[in-house]
């Protein structure tokens, strides 16, 4: 089982990637705008939810432990 620790910041930006991609594909299936803003908008939220998770995800998985004094979460990799 490997271990990797994870800042709390980093877990802060990690989970706002994945809001920004859920909130651009909910905006693509959704019907309060109209099609050409929301299909901006939506197409817009999903790029930078997709494009800026893999940088993220990349230093994640190449820092593995971490012997940082602030406080971290612990995430288990099975």
């Amino acid at each position: 089982m490997t271990k990797r620790t994870i800042t709390l910041p980093l877990l802060a930006l990690i989970g706002g990637t994945r809001a920004a991609l859920g909130a651009g594909i909910a905006l693509l299936v959704a019907d309060r705008m109209s099609a050409e803003q929301r299909r901006a908008v939506g197409w817009t939220l999903t790029a930078v939810g997709a494009i800026s998770t893999i940088p993220l995800m990349a230093h994640v998985f190449s820092t593995g432990e971490s012997n940082a004094s602030h406080e971290v979460l612990t995430a288990s990799e099975s």
